[in-house]
């Protein structure tokens, strides 16, 4: 069994998309698709920058996402590969949850561009600039990060957002607690903390007033059928009915992402290969957290050419 996965939120870079682009004319469609969505031209953010634009959430989560659909709309169109015959599942960290969701059908690609918009600047605007942060914690399995993260929080947020593999698990929160938690990596047996390069805590309950502004988006742009089922972030379980993965959408915002947790349930599942589109984020953490699978990064014309020759 094959799952295909999709990279969250560090995944972007510039020139992302620009050599699929020129090889491709299936390419250059999605990219022109999610700029008529936007009314911007994301497209030429992401292959000329500037870098500092392109890190803006409102800016990075739909172009991780446009590039990611790229390189699975070539695979399907040009490879005559189709999700549903050749994926038994799918799954995304974080945004790339709803990358998943379009790969899968459930929104269409303009609709998912305008969801991760609109999901990106809710984030910004639900904590001021430099009030939250978010840390990651090398050496830490969850447990020692969920000890952590209670020392450190004095009765501010700080709280495990992303329980990414067995070595690297990520909090957020108040800047002062997550500048506190990593003065106290030390004595919880944590080899370092690294204070992270974005612009809010994501994955906490200061992300509330974004939460509710997805819940209405997602009440008038709801998803539809899934062509294959989607192991959702927040519960590291199947969904499959439109309901709750609307619902489960929201709770995402808040929730932890249970990466680590959704591998060895879909190893547990029964799936012996992982396909990543458009990033080499999620590859690594799949094989220190799982053995005895496969994991193909696409990233490339020539990484879609061997894939479509290998299954």
């Amino acid at each position: 069994m094959r799952a295909f996965v999709f990279p969250g939120q560090g995944s972007q870079k510039v020139g992302m998309g620009v050599d699929l682009a020129a090889a491709s004319a299936v390419a250059r469609a999605v990219f022109e698709e999610v700029d008529d969505a936007l009314g911007q031209k994301l497209s030429a953010l992401m292959k000329d920058g500037p870098e500092e634009d392109l890190m803006l959430t409102a800016n990075a989560q739909p172009a991780i996402m446009a590039n990611a659909i790229a390189h699975l709309r070539v695979l399907e169109l040009e490879g005559g590969i189709a999700l549903a015959d050749k994926a038994s599942f799918v799954a995304g960290h974080s945004l790339g949850e709803y990358t998943a969701l379009c790969a899968a059908g459930a929104f269409s690609l303009a609709d998912t561009a305008r969801l991760l918009r609109l999901r990106g600047t809710a984030m910004q605007a639900a904590v001021p600039v430099g009030v939250g942060a978010m840390a990651a914690l090398l050496g830490a399995d969850i447990e020692k990060a969920k000890a952590l993260a209670e020392a450190a929080a004095e009765g501010q947020v700080c709280t495990v957002a992303n329980d990414n593999d067995p070595t690297q698990v990520v909090i957020s929160g108040h800047r002062e607690a997550i500048e506190r938690a990593i003065a106290l990596v030390k004595e919880h047996g944590i080899k370092r903390g690294v204070l992270l390069p974005v612009s809010a805590p994501f994955h906490c309950s200061l992300m509330q007033p974004a939460a509710d502004a997805m819940a209405e988006a997602l009440g008038q742009t709801p998803p539809g059928a899934l062509r294959v089922p989607l192991f959702a972030n927040v519960t590291a379980a199947i969904a499959s009915e439109p309901v709750d993965v609307q619902r489960l959408l929201v709770e995402q915002v808040t929730g932890r992402v249970r990466w680590r947790e959704s591998a060895l349930a879909m190893q547990a599942a029964g799936v012996e290969q992982f396909v990543e589109f458009g990033g080499k984020v999620l590859g690594p953490m799949l094989s220190r957290t799982i053995s005895d699978v496969s994991v193909t990064s696409v990233t490339s014309m020539a990484d879609i050419e061997a894939l479509v020759k290998s299954i």
